[in-house]
């Protein structure tokens, strides 16, 4: 019987080998990976991150040197922990912390110790290391950004997180990527691709030569440069004139879709987020719920638009055939409407308004009147809603604009099913939604989304999808960033309203903001600005809004300032975009009295110490520069 027992045994175990064998060759869907496998050790060289370039030329973001101290537990022998600890000036709790970080993630492979030291830290360590078995030095590169600015535009390359590496099998622990801005747009073509030598090791992992005599080992590919839209010294100057005020700049290349600035403020230095004191400076960063440095204000923050939506509130009636040229209305200091006699106030001055005159003048009661005889008609308000909601939506508003960054906010334009989800036992008709008229109500829009608007505007009724990048080497761009859109307004629809935005500047709104020698259509605005204060729903200063365009004919450079709590729009955003225009028209600046108001002049206070109840304002629902008007803002700017 035993002698047929270790028979059994051995069949036993000779099947069960053959159906394993099978299992793994026929059934498993299993490949096999030498980078899978534990008796090769994989050696990654990485390659050199692309370069990126402005508009113009001028080098924004190069490499430097940099060493991670590499660790393979499984292969760590006993070492002086202090005197290793010294060398890498960190703390035993911190070395502790590290090794059971590395040994988690796996105790045969390598991954990264200690990240980022630098060129002297290095040439002390390196002498030494072999007295640290299982330890070694790997070089790669770090981003050395050569300015100051756009560090929301550029953005930054950190350590790749779980949910990355998972997502991605390029990346492996302690490998660095794209983490905002264009380093996280453009990531792929910027990081190259990695060379790798594969060390075979023998049964007691010790490393024997090359895996197959190097055959399969690989050189790394570097990163493709990049050029972009930014034109970098009109960035630097949106940033100098944004200084201690927190909003953000957007300015568009309308023939093209091309940003040339994006400015969100306040910034920061990009190299902050570099080397070793990145995480410590990160942190104090995110931690700043005052001015939220890492927010970026172009591109995520949403509000009522103001008065700059008036255009849109022209071009829908004009195309919708509810108001022509000739259609004026007697404005008695604003729009009276519904069964309890409700009024909409106005400060242009009251009397009789055309087209022209209700945008250069701002007049709540024109656009009050355009915007119901729009809705109303249709006999049904739900359908009249939904034919001006996608009039309005093909100027890219209510929607991700598509353009080649990764963050932002869709905003919102109301529809028919909009209302009558939020008046569903209700009759609501155009005066029930009459707010719309004048750029509130529930219409949000974001900085760049207003850009666009204004940027089709300017090109009569088409526009292209915003865009960072200009240039990849050897690589043609997105067709979606060079082929036009169109609005669904008739092109003949626009001169006249682009009238109205010229006189806007010439004895309108903005009279007191001319540039020499450049005709800027533009138009001032203010958003309504809430916040929850101790559980209270409180409205604190409004936002300063203004859009413009310039010039008036072939424009090359159309933009939206937003300043929060900036007071109404000619203030603070209207001298900006004028300042904006004027330097990159002109390349330098005439109007320095504008220049010097707007350095001299600081918003801090109001970020500082937010307050209940209704704020200050002059005018803010029109911004109309009357006389009056005009008297009060000469006594603000002596403050």
């Amino acid at each position: 019987m035993r002698r047929f027992l270790l028979f059994i045994i051995v069949v036993a175990v000779g099947l069960t080998f053959i159906a394993r064998l099978f299992y793994l060759q026929i059934y498993s869907d299993k490949v096999y990976s030498i980078y899978d496998d534990n008796a090769i050790r994989k050696v990654f060289h990485y390659p050199k991150r692309g370069y990126v370039y402005d508009r113009n030329g001028k080098l924004l973001v190069a490499n430097q040197p940099s060493y991670d101290v590499m660790v393979i537990p499984n292969e760590v022998e006993l070492l002086d922990t202090l005197e290793f600890c010294s060398l890498l000036k960190i703390d035993k709790e911190r070395f502790i912390k590290n090794y059971n970080r590395a040994e988690n993630y796996s105790p045969w492979l390598a991954s990264v110790f200690l990240a980022h030291l630098s060129k002297e830290d290095y040439a002390v360590l390196a002498e030494k290391m072999r007295k640290y078995k299982g330890f070694y030095i790997q070089k790669r590169s770090l981003r050395d950004y050569q300015t100051t600015i756009g560090a929301n535009v550029l953005g930054f390359i950190a350590e790749a997180n779980q949910t990355e590496i998972n997502k991605d099998p390029y990346y492996r622990m302690g490998d660095l990527i794209g983490k905002q801005g264009i380093e996280k747009s453009y990531e792929e073509v910027l990081r190259g691709v990695k060379g790798v030598k594969f060390i075979q090791k023998d049964r007691f992992n010790r490393d024997i030569g090359p895996y197959k005599n190097g055959t399969l080992d690989t050189l790394p590919t570097p990163g493709k440069d990049i050029t972009v839209t930014i034109d970098s010294d009109l960035q630097a100057y949106g940033e100098f004139l944004m200084q201690n005020k927190v909003g953000g700049i957007v300015a568009i290349e309308p023939s093209t879709g091309e940003i040339l600035s994006l400015v969100s403020s306040p910034s920061y230095n990009p190299n902050l987020l570099v080397g070793r004191e990145r995480s410590k400076n990160y942190n104090t960063l995110y931690k700043d719920s005052i001015h939220l440095p890492l927010i970026d204000k172009g591109l995520l923050r949403m509000h009522e638009p103001g008065s700059p939506f008036k255009t849109i509130i022209a071009l829908t009636a004009l195309q919708e055939g509810a108001i022509d040229l000739n259609t004026t209305i007697t404005c008695h200091h604003g729009y009276t409407y519904g069964r309890n006699n409700r009024k909409m106030g106005c400060h242009c001055g009251g009397g009789k308004r055309n087209l022209n005159k209700g945008i250069s003048q701002s007049c709540n009661a024109y656009f009050a009147n355009a915007f119901r005889k729009t809705i109303e008609k249709y006999n049904e308000a739900p359908k009249a809603m939904d034919v001006w909601s996608n009039h309005v939506k093909s100027f890219g508003l209510g929607n991700y604009l598509g353009y080649d960054l990764t963050i932002g906010k869709k905003g919102n334009i109301p529809d028919g099913a909009y209302y009558n989800k939020w008046y569903p036992d209700f009759r609501w008709g155009a005066t029930t939604v009459i707010s719309n008229a004048i750029g509130q109500g529930e219409v949000l829009v974001t900085p760049i989304q207003l850009a666009n608007m204004t940027a089709a505007i300017a090109n009569r009724g088409s526009y292209f999808t915003p865009h960072i990048i200009k240039n990849i080497e050897d690589k043609e761009l997105d067709a979606n960033f060079t082929t036009p859109k169109h609005t669904t307004i008739d092109n003949k629809h626009f001169d006249p309203v682009i009238e109205g935005l010229h006189d806007v500047y010439e004895e309108g709104t903005a009279w007191f903001l001319k540039i020499p020698d450049i005709e800027i259509c533009g138009k001032t605005g203010t958003a309504e600005n809430f916040r929850t204060i101790n559980g209270e729903r409180t409205q604190l200063t409004d936002h300063s809004i203004f859009i413009a365009f310039a010039p008036k004919d072939n424009p090359k450079i159309a933009l939206a300032v937003l300043v929060e709590n900036g007071y109404f729009g000619a203030r603070f955003a209207g001298r900006i975009a004028s300042l904006m225009i004027e330097k990159y028209l002109k390349g330098n600046i005439t109007r320095t009295d504008l220049e010097q108001w707007v350095t001299k002049h600081t918003l801090e206070h109001e970020y500082k110490k937010p307050f209940s109840g209704k704020p200050f304002k002059i005018n803010a629902e029109t911004e109309i520069m009357t006389v009056e008007a005009y008297n009060k803002l000469k006594e603000l700017n002596k403050q």
